[in-house]
């Protein structure tokens, strides 16, 4: 039902946590699958192809290198605040291969792109007029010089940081919805809540911590990366050609129960 089966699917940030689930899941229902990193694969893949994507010189090559089709791609890369080129890695760079591949014609009619964002960046909505201006820019080196302009932008709560990049993803999944769907390609987002992965892991006394009273409260564990994948997975299959520039929330119910006060009123 998921119709992987001999598909070509390409994994961004692919080397651990969500992405490596992601890798391994698909190739268990049958897909060949690329993966694309700056850390070593440590289990079985088609092919593996190093990556930094704080540098686009090494994005560019890869875009050349890459040939296609591909018929999915998860683009799960991303690190945290006090990493050198957050924005870099966390946007820029996976804005600037995604939009490589499609130009160039490595995604056909009846693919998709599932990207990784987070809760962190769900109020989106609140802060369009300036991601717009943000995604007009053309260049990498324009944006990265507008993240610099707007460090100390208290409104935006510091564009060179985890909290504006997975704003920016979750927008401009939202926004490329219909160009891409022109081309016969779908985009959607997931947003994770806490996550049990190495990422999170050194970074536990913010990322982990966030919502363990909920947890406790419900009587459950952090989520695992095996979910993550499966949503990526249903959202780049057939079972969801309807679906697309969505960002869809994988936090256990917290974030809905925080809005209608079922939680903590």
């Amino acid at each position: 039902m998921l119709g992987y089966e001999g598909k070509r699917v390409l994994v961004v940030g692919g080397a651990t946590g969500m992405g490596a689930a992601a890798a391994k899941k698909v190739a268990e229902l049958g897909a060949e699958v690329t993966v694309l990193d700056v850390a070593d694969v440590n289990f079985p893949v088609k092919e593996f192809i190093k990556i930094d994507l704080r540098d686009k010189a090494s994005v560019d090559a890869v875009i050349e290198q890459l040939k296609g089709p591909f018929q999915a791609v998860f683009s799960c890369a991303g690190v945290a605040d006090g990493t050198r080129g957050i924005i870099l890695i966390n946007f820029i760079a996976q804005r600037r291969l995604l939009e490589g591949l499609v130009a160039k014609g490595a995604l056909p009619r009846g693919s998709a792109i599932g990207v990784i964002s987070s809760t962190a960046g769900s109020n989106w909505r609140e802060h369009v007029p300036q991601l717009k201006e943000f995604f007009a820019i053309p260049d990498w080196e324009g944006q990265a010089k507008w993240v610099e302009a707007h460090k100390s932008d208290n409104y935006l709560e510091n564009a060179d940081g985890y909290m504006f990049s997975k704003r920016a993803m979750s927008a401009w999944v939202a926004q490329q919805a219909y160009p891409l769907l022109k081309k016969g390609i779908r985009i959607n987002a997931i947003l994770p809540g806490p996550t049990d992965t190495p990422l999170a892991r050194a970074n536990a006394d913010i990322w982990l911590a966030y919502a363990s009273d909920y947890r406790a409260d419900v009587g459950i564990k952090h989520l695992q990366p095996e979910e993550m994948a499966d949503a990526l997975i249903y959202l780049c299959s057939p079972m969801a050609t309807g679906v697309t520039g969505e960002n869809m929330i994988v936090d256990q119910g917290y974030t809905s129960s925080l809005i209608m006060g079922s939680f903590g009123s």
